[in-house]
C-alpha cells in the first residue's frame, strides 16, 4: 500500500474536543446512559440560515471537516469519503412520524430528502464547491473503517493526493428509545467512568463526528501514518489472538512491538469479554487505552478512537482519562485499534509514527 498520512483532524463529541490543542485536557464526566455531543459555535462555520435547516449530524460533520481541512491547510480535497451507521436519524424519524400522524397524507418531502445517509458528504461538498469523488459507506460498526480502506485504495491507484475521511452519527429519541427497550442501551444511568467495571447488559450510547485529512504527502504537522486496516464480519473469541497476530505479522510486527492498544469496550457485559480476553492474554504487558466512556457508543465511535490514536502518536502522550492498566510506554511508535459491536463487525487499525 502507498503511504497514508493523517495531516489534519476535527472532532465533535461529548467532550471538549473541537480544540485540537487541548484534546481531552478537560474531561466531562456523565451520569447517564446516553451522551449528547457538545455543540461548538456553529455560526463560526455555517451561515445561520443554512444551519437552521441542517440536522445536528450534518452540522457536526460540516464543522469537523472544516477543522480538519483548516489544520491540513487544504481548501478543497481530491475526494470526500464519509461513513455513518444511521445517517440523519432525526430527519428519518421526523418523516416516518409524519407519515403515521398524517395517515400518509399531506407529506412534505423535506425531511425525507434530508434523511438520506449521504447528506453529510453532500453538504460538505456543497460548502466547498467540491465536485470530486464523494462516497458514503453505511456498514454498521465498520462504516468508518470502510472509508479508511477506500482512501488507501485510492492512494494506491494514484487517484488522489488529499482525501477527506470521516465518520458521523447523531442521536434519535425514538430509535434510542427502542434500543433501551431491547437493552442495547443500559436501562440504568451510570457514571461513565464506571463502565469498565460494568456488570449489566447494554452500552452507554452517544453521538459525534470525526473527520481527517489523509494524504500520501507527509507534512510538518502530520499526526501519524495509517498503515493497515482489516475488517472481519464474525470472529470467535478463541480465534481473536491468532487473527491479530497474523495481522501484525503481515505488517512485519509482533505483539511486543505494539506500544499501546486502544480498545472499544463500552460497558456491555455480554460482549466486552472480547476486550477482556486481549487484556488478560497477548496484550497483558502492553499499555491499554479505552475511549467510549468519553464519547459513548455509536456506529462510527471508532473514529473517535482513531482521533485518540493520532493524538497519542503525535504528542507522545496519553491523557490519564483513557488509561486502563498500569503499563507505561516510553514512546508510541505502533498503536493498534481494536473494535467490535455486539460480537460482530470486528476491526483492526494499525497506526504508526512517521
Amino acid at each position: 500500500m502507498e503511504a497514508c498520512y493523517i495531516n489534519g483532524l476535527g472532532c465533535i463529541s461529548a467532550q471538549h474536543t473541537a480544540d485540537n490543542h487541548q484534546f481531552l485536557e478537560q474531561i466531562v464526566i456523565y451520569d447517564k446512559n446516553i451522551l449528547t455531543a457538545i455543540n461548538p459555535n456553529y455560526k463560526e462555520y455555517i451561515p445561520p440560515a443554512a444551519a437552521r435547516r441542517m440536522a445536528k449530524g450534518v452540522k457536526m460533520g460540516v464543522v469537523a471537516s472544516s477543522l480538519a481541512l483548516k489544520e491540513a491547510q487544504i481548501d478543497k480535497p481530491d475526494a470526500i469519503i464519509s461513513g455513518t451507521g444511521m445517517g440523519c436519524l432525526q430527519d428519518s424519524e421526523k418523516f416516518v412520524s409524519a407519515m403515521i400522524d398524517d395517515d400518509e397524507e399531506f407529506l412534505t418531502p423535506t425531511s425525507f430528502i434530508q434523511s438520506t445517509h449521504n447528506t453529510v458528504g453532500a453538504q460538505i461538498a456543497l460548502g466547498l464547491q467540491c465536485k470530486a469523488y464523494n462516497f458514503t459507506y453505511v456498514h454498521a460498526a465498520i462504516s468508518f473503517e470502510s472509508c479508511l480502506i477506500d482512501a488507501q485504495l485510492k492512494f494506491n491507484e494514484n487517484e488522489a493526493n488529499q482525501i477527506l475521511v470521516g465518520g458521523v452519527d447523531e442521536q434519535g429519541a425514538h430509535t434510542y428509545g427502542l434500543h433501551e427497550k431491547i437493552e442495547h442501551i443500559k436501562n440504568e444511568k451510570v457514571n461513565t467512568f464506571d463502565i469498565k467495571n460494568s456488570s449489566s447488559s447494554g452500552a452507554v450510547f452517544g453521538e459525534g463526528a470525526s473527520f481527517f485529512v489523509l494524504s500520501n504527502i507527509k507534512q510538518k504537522n502530520t499526526y501519524a501514518q495509517l498503515t493497515d486496516v482489516e475488517i472481519i464480519s464474525q470472529l470467535n473469541p478463541e480465534l481473536l489472538n491468532s487473527r491479530i497476530e497474523a495481522f501484525l505479522e503481515s505488517n512485519q510486527l509482533s505483539v511486543q512491538d505494539i506500544d499501546a492498544i486502544i480498545l472499544g469496550l463500552n460497558g456491555d457485559v455480554d460482549y466486552d469479554h472480547y476486550y477482556a480476553h486481549l487484556q488478560n492474554s497477548i496484550f497483558s504487558n502492553t499499555q491499554q487505552l479505552y475511549y467510549k466512556h468519553l464519547c459513548g457508543e455509536y456506529n462510527t465511535a471508532s473514529s473517535f478512537g482513531f482521533c485518540l490514536g493520532a493524538h497519542v502518536i503525535k504528542h507522545q502522550h496519553t491523557p490519564q482519562a483513557v488509561v486502563l492498566n498500569d503499563v507505561d510506554s516510553r514512546e508510541y511508535n505502533n498503536v493498534l485499534l481494536y473494535n467490535q459491536y455486539r460480537g460482530l463487525n470486528h476491526s483492526l487499525v494499525l497506526m504508526q509514527s512517521c
